[in-house]
């Protein structure tokens, strides 16, 4: 599998273990309130109520609008964030940046939602791979970012570069695995600038 960073754009400020930076529960939203509904619209606009969710890279609130889904998996590196989450109908805790393979069948789920957390990714490539894999016949996947961060914790490539930047960093890690993009949006809707890319797998066109 080719790489998509270099070991340069993937180091970190700060080189210890993602697990001990997450040790303890940080009960933030990570942006503000402009950027939250806008989001909730997305993905009101873009999911069904019969999909299987995977919230990937989850904390202690998903951002789904209220209605029901047929049942949400959430994922994060730490469990008393994801077990304060009353979204989830389940949950594992797992390092990407460790390990990139995802505890998960082969398209078992239908939409990939990753919020505000695709920039401390330091392996897209084989999480990316591992996204294609999971998603079923029609599956959609979301990535969403603002330019709040822990920069300490922020892969190089991502602290470096602009907002359109990032979308195009991201839209670089999903057509590299199969993904065709359909849209690519970036508004200020309040303070914080909202920024998404949703992508389907090219093989399900």
């Amino acid at each position: 599998m080719t790489a998509l960073l270099s070991e340069r754009e993937r180091s970190k400020f700060d080189t210890s273990s993602d697990d001990q930076f997450y040790d303890q529960p940080k009960l933030v939203t990570h942006a503000d309130n402009g950027f939250l509904r806008r989001l909730q619209a997305l993905y009101d606009e873009v999911l069904s109520s019969n999909d299987r969710v995977f919230d990937m890279m989850s904390s202690w609130v998903s951002h789904l609008p209220s209605r029901e889904f047929q049942t949400v998996i959430g994922h994060g590196l730490n469990e008393t964030e994801l077990e304060r989450n009353e979204r989830l109908d389940e949950y594992f805790t797992q390092n990407l940046n460790r390990t990139q393979q995802l505890p998960l069948s082969d398209q078992t789920v239908d939409a990939v939602c990753c919020a505000l957390s695709v920039q401390y990714l330091q392996y897209p490539s084989e999480v990316f791979a591992e996204i294609a894999r999971i998603l079923d016949a029609g599956g959609v996947l979301i990535v969403s970012f603002t330019n709040r961060m822990f920069p300490h914790k922020a892969i190089r490539a991502w602290r470096e570069a602009t907002m359109e930047g990032r979308i195009n960093l991201v839209r670089e890690y999903c057509e590299a695995h199969g993904f065709t993009v359909s849209q690519c949006i970036h508004e200020r809707p309040a303070g914080d600038p909202f920024a998404a890319v949703v992508a389907r797998p090219t093989w399900l066109l």
